[in-house]
């Protein structure tokens, strides 16, 4: 079964126990798979599909740092549970100390010296780990092993 199916069916699931919250975040993220696959004209893989549902967590995580900062305790919690209904669905992402390897691996490819290199190094790094690494955390091992 796809990615897609799964989302849609748990949606609908979600929606006849009156879960309206986890239902809400599934239909966004539907609506966002179909304006996607209106853009391009044909049906998303499943790999598309997680980096939509990958740019729907930042927003959320986004979301909750600014409601921290106005300590809304309500809308922090409702946004966590749609990052948790979100994440069920994503694979786990790489570790700090298995994304430092793959960097160490380019720097020693690419040649890179100095922070000088990052944007050269980050380019190919991002390649290789793309939708298996948060970038942030990319760029700080990167930053780290290049200073």
């Amino acid at each position: 079964m796809s990615l897609i199916t799964d989302v849609r069916k748990d949606m609908f699931e979600a929606s006849k126990k009156g879960e309206t919250d986890r239902a809400n975040i599934l239909k966004m993220v539907l609506a966002d798979i179909k304006n996607k696959e209106k853009e391009i004209g044909e049906e998303l893989k499943d790999e598309q599909v997680e980096e939509i549902m990958r740019k729907q967590v930042k927003k959320i995580k986004d979301s909750i740092a600014e409601y921290e900062k106005m300590e809304r305790e309500d809308l922090i919690s409702k946004e966590k549970g749609q990052l948790e209904v979100l994440e069920k669905y994503l694979p786990a992402l790489m570790g700090k100390e298995e994304i430092e390897e793959v960097v160490r691996t380019v720097i020693k490819e690419e040649k890179a010296e100095s922070i000088k290199d990052m944007g050269r190094v980050m380019s190919v790094v991002m390649k290789e780990l793309k939708g298996k690494a948060d970038g942030n955390t990319v760029k700080d091992v990167v930053q780290n092993l290049l200073s």
